[in-house]
């Protein structure tokens, strides 16, 4: 790729180039992207997806970046932030927000405006799209719960999609099978509720993740999706994996389904780590860990 994309690329959008990729996830690894784009219309996003696909230039778009395993190799493609898409407003009970809004901030305003529904997100580190590009959930409860329809860029076209067009099942959607299909905006339906029993669950779940996550070290949150049979953590537990280090990447003490970057871990070894967690479960419980954390650019 050359100057003369980053020309076209410059008359969409804000464009920044060589950005590390662990600079824009919550892990904190990653290799450089060569392109970082911030559209800031709808009338921009597809003039840039045009571009891109006109040019079979490949991309990705990232939200918070709390979800993500990049590998440490550069991705000579173009990154696209949903950033400057964080309006939103209130209809009734219902919400209505833009992919790039932040899912803690917005249950925080639903709490103030008296509405229930989003307490169960309120400690993530997510944007709007991202929660629902993979139907984060926490406490029994998934997106898929409130999320009445998706504004979606698809096919060269802005269109609302309902729930269940979304083909929402745990920790997955549509949008894992159609990775052309960009999450623009969220309808949420909300319920009445008293502010001051709102703000005292989220506070109670505040207490319980500082007391129970390693909030004080990168991450990508869970890294398994919970086994029907039993609870990740409690299989990784059971093979003694509390605190296993390899390279800069630990299974948290305090929480294992965690893995942390305990110091400057490549993503090499996070995925060693994940690798060996897998096949002992599998050898010890006869149960195949899959793994919650997308992967990117392997």
């Amino acid at each position: 790729m050359s100057d003369e994309l980053f020309e076209k690329l410059s008359r969409i959008a804000e464009v920044e180039c060589d950005v590390p990729l662990s600079a824009m996830t919550t892990l904190r690894i990653g290799g450089p992207a060569r392109y970082v784009v911030y559209p800031d219309s709808m009338i921009a996003l597809d003039a840039l997806m045009r571009l891109l696909k006109a040019d079979g230039i490949p991309y990705k778009v990232i939200g918070k970046g709390s979800n993500l395993l990049c590998s440490d190799k550069p991705f000579d493609g173009v990154v696209i932030r949903l950033d400057k898409f964080d309006d939103f407003y209130f209809l009734g009970t219902d919400l209505i927000a833009q992919a790039g809004c932040s899912i803690i901030s917005l249950s925080y305003k639903a709490m103030k405006q008296g509405l229930s529904g989003l307490e169960f997100v309120s400690g993530i580190p997510a944007s709007v799209g991202g929660v629902t590009f993979m139907n984060a959930g926490a406490y029994r409860s998934s997106m898929s719960d409130v999320i009445d329809s998706v504004f979606v860029y698809r096919n060269e076209k802005f269109e609302w999609i309902t729930n269940e067009e979304c083909e929402f099942s745990y920790r997955h959607s549509i949008f894992h099978d159609h990775p052309d299909w960009l999450i623009i905006a969220v309808r949420i339906s909300l319920t009445t509720a008293p502010v001051s029993e709102i703000r005292d669950l989220m506070e109670s779940r505040r207490k319980r993740r500082m007391d129970s996550q390693p909030l004080d070290k990168p991450s990508a949150g869970s890294v398994f999706q919970n086994p029907e049979e039993m609870p990740a953590w409690k299989l990784i537990d059971g093979i003694g994996y509390r605190g296993y280090r390899i390279g800069g990447a630990m299974v948290s003490e305090k929480h294992v389904n965690f893995i942390v970057n305990e110091d400057n871990a490549k993503a090499e070894d996070f995925l060693a780590l994940v690798e060996e967690i897998r096949k002992l479960v599998e050898e010890k419980y006869n149960i195949r860990l899959h793994m919650e954390v997308e992967r990117f650019n392997w």
